[in-house]
């Protein structure tokens, strides 16, 4: 038993040590390019009201995140392949398999990257509507949107969000290998679409999501907060019919409509267990 627990301590600190580096360079990074390109001006990221909030969810989502992944892939492989032995399930998973396994790596990156964000757009939009949306509400609480706040999100709508991704994905055979490199870029990707900058991308607006593009999807209902669902792929809404990137305008107020939310990260992870079920929400107040 305490060489389990020891083996577990290790494997949280190994993932937050993992992140320390990236971490600090995004901090870094957009430091400076708010300071220059802003889009909404005003005081800077390390002094918002809920930063402890935001570091919080910044630290332990990803071990959250990666203990849910692994139950997730270990159910998977017992269920659909009978696979329960440890040996067994590291062979399974370890190169991936089948046909998609055969693949290059960048191959089955491109898939892994288009397969993830189909999944994730209508996951996204099912978050929106009335029965899981006190969940998803967590994400879009902050009213001082940073890229710190990437990482806001309640471990309900991660498990049937990004976790069910990876894992379906990982699943149909894609090598666990390629998160060598995609797990850098996903989290530089995510901290860059909430990051306060007014950068739209030009011509590129429709292939990679932008920070414009995705504060917008922060703000009112009425306003663009029902909009720009993709994670990485804004021409998925192009498809569905939910983009939006009006003109020559920026997007400036951000939150919920719920004045009785919480703002500590403990009463947040808490408070949807409290809500009525079913109670309609809106995202983002009117002010």
């Amino acid at each position: 038993m305490h060489q389990e627990l020891l083996a577990f301590v290790i494997d949280v600190g190994k993932t937050f040590l993992k992140g320390v580096p990236i971490s600090l360079a995004l901090a870094v990074v957009f430091t400076v390019l708010t300071w220059f390109w802003a889009c909404n001006p005003g005081r800077p990221w390390w002094r918002k009201p809920d930063l402890v909030t935001d570091l919080c969810y910044w630290l332990f989502i990803p071990v959250i995140t990666r203990f849910l992944r692994i139950g997730m892939l270990v159910a998977g492989a017992a269920v659909l392949f009978g696979i329960t032995t440890a040996d067994g399930l590291i062979a399974f998973y370890e190169n991936g398999h089948g046909p998609l396994a055969a693949l290059p790596l960048v191959a089955q990156m491109a898939v892994f990257l288009i397969g993830e964000d189909f999944i994730l757009y209508w996951t996204h939009r099912l978050f929106h509507g009335n029965q899981l949306w006190k969940y998803h509400a967590v994400h879009h609480s902050s009213e001082d949107l940073e890229w710190i706040s990437a990482a806001r999100f309640h471990p309900v709508n991660l498990f049937f969000g990004a976790v069910f991704a990876d894992v379906v994905l990982l699943l149909a055979g894609i090598s666990p290998n390629i998160f060598v490199v995609l797990g850098p870029i996903t989290i530089a990707h995510s901290a860059f679409v909430h990051a306060n900058l007014d950068w739209t991308l030009g011509p590129f607006k429709y292939v990679i999501a932008s920070p414009v593009f995705h504060r917008w999807h922060h703000t009112t209902a009425e306003r663009g907060g029902e909009k720009n669902f993709a994670a990485t792929f804004p021409v998925l809404d192009l498809i569905f019919g939910t983009f939006y990137m009006p003109a020559g305008v920026l997007p400036d107020r951000y939150g919920i409509d719920d004045q009785e939310f919480p703002t500590s990260f403990g009463a947040q992870l808490m408070h949807p267990f409290k809500s009525k079920a079913g109670a309609p929400q809106a995202p983002a107040p009117v002010r």
